[in-house]
């Protein structure tokens, strides 16, 4: 049973907490947006606005401890498709796709479809998409931290391509290997690896607050070690510059455009399966779901999430989407909408004072990812590996999250496994979970697993 006690200290620690891991989009998502010509002051400003007005509606409306941002994965579909040296469309009719699919999302949700997902899906499937998001979550700190390093590698590899080294990013096997310790002595993984052992260390004596306290120690850490750069807090801007902006840019004349109805469809699509398993894997964890009122409150976020698809569209961005990294908050004791509120004041406050956070390098909160993937796996408990109609469905969940990197690729494993299982033992599905097999199908006919 998680524990419900907090406190506003608690929960203004978590949402300090929540913030630090993800800020790194602050910076990540005006680099890859740009590739599509947009201005990247004016992303980062949609991002910082988006990212904080949403949070807040979560906290206030929802009172649930969940972070929301211009998601990863959806935000490079959109570089894609709006790319400016390629695209099939441009960035305004792309952000007219995403405010499209945020009117969809909505009517899903008033509907009570999305719902549904949470009586029609079976248990050990929840559990599985816990603990995928948890290894997903670790994999990203492990990446950042270049404690692993995954290399690229062209299909069929060759002796030739294998010398050369990454050359198809669109096609590729996975190569990890732990980095020895001549590889990060004196650099980022290095601090990594310290920080992996401060934020440990924390935990395993039951600090409040010890995902945070490890993060800030190792950016102290990196000052002299070279790898926090403070140098860029000299000169720095300290005030936002709305001289440029995309408010309200997107073009709704172009819907009907060559490749509209698929951009359309894939925001959608990518976005039910990835807040959905955000949704229930966060709320899980927080305990919400448990509670009396736990179906309600997942019903709110839903209609605040997809609220948020749109708000984020006019602001100008890509879609602004439920955090995984909201677990480290949650993990620090966050259990209230406070952890939300300080979290989007936070992004709003970064229009200030965003030198400050660009210091925080990614070495020093990669430690953190990687501890909250170890305490989500813990949902692995819950799965009866004794039942095999639950066990593969929830195994093929939650290995395919960390090894795809796709949250939504994971999930349709699961769906299609548990329904073809189901039917060869004679038990009856639910009708919801034919839909999503339906959909799963349609989506790997039609769209790949992209």
């Amino acid at each position: 049973m998680v524990n419900q006690q907090t406190s506003a200290r608690t929960e203004i620690f978590a949402g300090i907490t929540t913030f630090v891991t993800m800020a790194y989009i602050l910076f990540v998502n005006p680099m890859i947006l740009s590739g599509t010509g947009m201005d990247a002051n004016a992303v980062f400003l949609a991002t910082c606005l988006g990212a904080g007005i949403v949070s807040i509606l979560m906290g206030l409306i929802v009172k649930a401890p969940i972070a929301l941002a211009p998601g990863m994965g959806l935000n490079a579909y959109f570089a894609v498709v709006a790319s400016s040296t390629g695209g099939i469309m441009p960035w305004q009719t792309a952000l007219a796709a995403v405010f499209i699919s945020g009117i969809i999302f909505l009517i899903l949700t008033l509907t009570g479809f999305r719902q549904a997902l949470v009586d029609a899906v079976p248990d050990g499937l929840k559990h599985g998409i816990t603990v995928g998001i948890g290894l997903f979550i670790a994999l990203l700190g492990f990446k950042l931290s270049e404690l692993i390093k995954i290399q690229a590698i062209p299909i069929p590899p060759t002796m030739d391509s294998l010398a050369k080294g990454p050359t198809d990013l669109m096609s590729f096997e996975w190569n990890l290997h732990l980095a020895n310790f001549s590889y990060f002595t004196g650099n980022s993984g290095m601090l990594a690896f310290i920080g992996l052992v401060i934020t440990s260390l924390m935990v395993v004596r039951g600090l409040k607050g010890g995902i945070l306290i490890g993060i800030l120690i190792t950016t102290i850490i990196g000052i002299p070690m070279g790898v926090t750069d403070i140098s860029s807090l000299q000169g720095a801007k300290w005030y936002p510059d709305f001289s440029t902006n995309n408010f309200f840019a997107l073009d709704l004349q172009g819907i009907l455009g060559i490749g509209i109805l698929e951009a359309i469809f894939v925001f959608t699509f990518v976005e039910l399966f990835d807040t959905f398993g955000t949704m229930v894997g966060t709320l899980d964890r927080a305990g919400i779901l448990n509670q009396p009122d736990g179906r309600k409150k997942l019903s709110k976020a839903m209609m605040v999430d997809a609220s948020g698809v749109s708000i984020g569209a006019l602001l100008g961005t890509s879609t602004i989407t439920a955090f995984v990294e909201s677990a480290s908050g949650i993990e620090a004791g966050g259990r209230r909408g406070l952890t939300a509120i300080t979290v989007g004041v936070l992004f709003i406050l970064a229009l200030f004072i965003a030198p400050i956070a660009g210091i925080v390098p990614s070495a020093a909160t990669a430690p953190a990812l990687i501890i909250v993937g170890v305490l989500m796996v813990q949902n692995i408990l819950k799965i009866d590996f004794h039942n095999m109609l639950e066990a593969i469905p929830a195994f093929l969940t939650i290995i395919l999250m960390p090894l795809t990197q796709s949250i939504a690729n994971g999930i349709s494993a699961g769906i299609l496994f548990f329904t073809l299982l189901s039917v060869s033992l004679g038990k009856k599905v639910h009708p919801i979970m034919w839909v999503l097999t339906i959909l799963v199908i349609v989506r790997y006919i039609f769209i790949g697993g992209e």
